[in-house]
């Protein structure tokens, strides 16, 4: 954020300008500058002042639904180049955990995907992909090699509105011992996701598992206008 000179940055701390530095450095009126710095406040990117002046906040960037949900573009996002290695993509029954997180009959039919995940060609994540079989029809004929399958999806017209997370930590399995190149036990950051239609219906249950140098989670608050969950890429940007 640049400050009151123009010729810096304001960092996390530093007192926002008055209203009036605002007005004589933009040319604008005091209604604007007002507008802007509670946009800036809704956005958790300054404190709230209540009284006092306006403080920079640390935040991190906000993340866009569909970074949420694809890979793909959360690495494209983060200045990373995404790839997957596909390991297999089956059609399958739904075991009765699998039929709850995806609110279907146990065994019902679904399809399931087991990728690789890659970010600039070094292995990153496991990534495990289930779908009822009426979403899941328009994976099988797709090149999963290809990227994101999210976006084929959306191409193909599924209606993806809304999605959870939930975030642990959990220890490597053999497989992704294996595809990830590390031992047995390894901590992972697992990141389980649920993606609903707009009618409240699943149509994923997914589960990621990345190195735990690849992702951190940073969460944002403040008193007056909290903010939501982030997932960060551990790699810097070009």
């Amino acid at each position: 954020m640049r400050g009151s000179d123009g010729a810096g940055e304001l960092k996390p701390g530093d007192e926002l300008p008055s209203e009036a530095q605002l007005c004589r450095q933009f040319a604008t009126a005091r209604g604007t500058v007002r507008q802007a710095v509670a946009l800036l406040r809704q956005e958790g990117m300054v404190s709230s002042g209540q009284g006092r002046r306006s403080r920079v906040l640390d935040t991190v960037p906000t993340q866009s639904f569909e970074d949420n949900l694809s890979f793909t573009q959360w690495c494209m996002a983060s200045g990373v180049e995404p790839g997957q290695q596909t390991q297999w993509v089956t059609r399958q029954r739904a075991d009765a955990r699998m039929a709850m997180l995806l609110d279907q009959p146990e065994g019902a039919n679904m399809v399931s995907v087991l990728r690789l995940r890659l970010m600039d060609g070094v292995p990153a994540m496991v990534e495990r992909l289930n779908y009822p079989l009426e979403v899941g029809i328009h994976i099988l004929t797709f090149d999963t090699d290809s990227g994101s399958i999210y976006q084929h999806l959306r191409d193909k017209g599924v209606d993806i509105d809304s999605a959870t997370r939930t975030i642990d930590a959990m220890p490597a399995d053999p497989t992704d011992a294996e595809l990830l190149g590390v031992p047995e036990g390894t901590p992972l950051l697992r990141v389980r996701r649920r993606a609903f239609t707009s009618d409240g219906t699943p149509v994923e249950a997914s589960d990621d598992r990345y190195l735990f140098d690849k992702a951190s989670v940073t969460v944002t608050s403040t008193r007056a206008t909290p903010s939501s969950l982030t997932l960060v890429s551990q790699i810097p940007s070009a």
